[in-house]
């Protein structure tokens, strides 16, 4: 094992070490902190996270964490872990896991891989985030590149681009969705994590985005590369062609707003609000950017989004499940490790 040249690390968002205010204020103290999650001054920014935000939210945070906390832990850490376990069987090369926030850094998953492997000379970063967000994917990258350069490791570090159209990510998508299209439904709601608008604009050409149409920037690949929102919904007609449902029968929508400023739209709580007004009575909702069921996906939607719209008079709310540790999104990574092994780098950003 001490010639092992190559190893893995799945990086994903991360937890509160517990459900206690402490933990939970912590966690969002690193969290809303960061330069790309909420994009103001510092001065402004800590003065809005540590003056307001993690003052007042902390405790009601904390009681959410508590209604999906398991015997195990966080459920997006637990299941982060089962993800390695799962990948490390498929594939030779060592898997390791980070989190952005909270533990375990990526400096610790670095220490570790290079302790027990001296002869290692490369690391190959998978952020669990299938599109480009400065506040997701970004800041990862960025946040583990610097974890890197200050270690001064022998091994380089390679990250793998967002995949939010890779035909083997699609594939897997659309299976883990199958299932659940054998129910009677009306409806299909594909439910992203929102982001403030500005941020979108920030990245690539802002006079190519166009905040009104499903493609946005899709003919400036240029931006399209860096953009949200477009791939958010190239993603959704993607996996809508694959399953081959009808225009009819799926949306998209936004969750997650936090704050007063503009985000994308439309935002998730008000369509479950409206959507049995409009017929539907029988709905199903996916999360494509999340690749571990969490917070965002088993509170704020599969508990408070069920209860928005049951009281509006909908029948039956099924939240599909992530994908987790879904074979075939198992069996996908695995297939992007083996071709990283084999030379076939396409994947891969550039050297860092």
């Amino acid at each position: 094992m001490a010639t092992v040249k190559r190893a893995v690390v799945l990086m994903n968002l991360g937890s509160p070490d517990s459900t206690e205010v402490k933990d939970v204020r912590r966690y969002l103290d690193e969290f809303l902190m960061d330069e790309r999650v909420i994009d103001k001054p510092f001065l402004q920014r800590y003065l809005l996270v540590k003056g307001i935000i993690t003052r007042f939210r902390s405790p009601k945070s904390a009681e959410a964490y508590k209604s999906i906390w398991t015997k195990e832990g966080s459920p997006l850490m637990v299941l982060s872990y089962q993800l390695q376990q799962a990948l490390q069987q498929q594939v030779e090369e060592p898997v390791a896991v980070a989190m952005r926030y909270g533990n375990p850094s990526p400096k610790k998953a670095f220490d570790d891989l290079a302790a027990k492997y001296p002869l290692l000379e490369e690391v190959i970063l998978v952020p669990l985030y299938p599109h480009y967000a400065m506040s997701s994917y970004e800041t990862a990258v960025v946040y583990a590149e610097q974890m890197h350069k200050k270690g001064n490791y022998k091994f380089k570090l390679r990250s793998i681009k967002p995949f939010y159209n890779a035909v083997d990510y699609i594939a897997a998508l659309a299976e883990s969705i199958k299932p659940y299209l054998e129910q009677e439904y009306d409806h299909i709601l594909f439910s992203y994590h929102s982001i403030p608008e500005r941020q979108v604009l920030k990245l690539g050409n802002k006079n190519s985005h166009n905040l009104t149409n499903d493609d946005c920037c899709g003919s400036d690949p240029s931006t399209s590369k860096y953009c949200y929102r477009h791939q958010c919904f190239e993603t959704t007609k993607l996996v809508a062609e694959k399953l081959g449902i009808s225009n009819n029968k799926f949306s998209v929508s936004f969750q997650s707003r936090l704050g007063r400023a503009e985000w994308l739209k439309p935002y998730t709580a008000l369509r479950l609000g409206a959507m049995p007004d409009e017929g539907i009575k029988k709905l199903l909702v996916v999360f494509p950017a999340f690749i571990s069921d969490c917070l965002e996906t088993l509170e704020e939607i599969a508990i408070e989004g069920r209860h928005t719209f049951l009281n509006a008079g909908g029948q039956e709310f099924t939240p599909i499940p992530c994908l987790n540790v879904q074979p075939e999104w198992v069996k996908t990574l695995a297939g992007w490790v083996t071709q990283i092994r084999e030379g076939k780098k396409e994947m891969l950003l550039e050297t860092y």
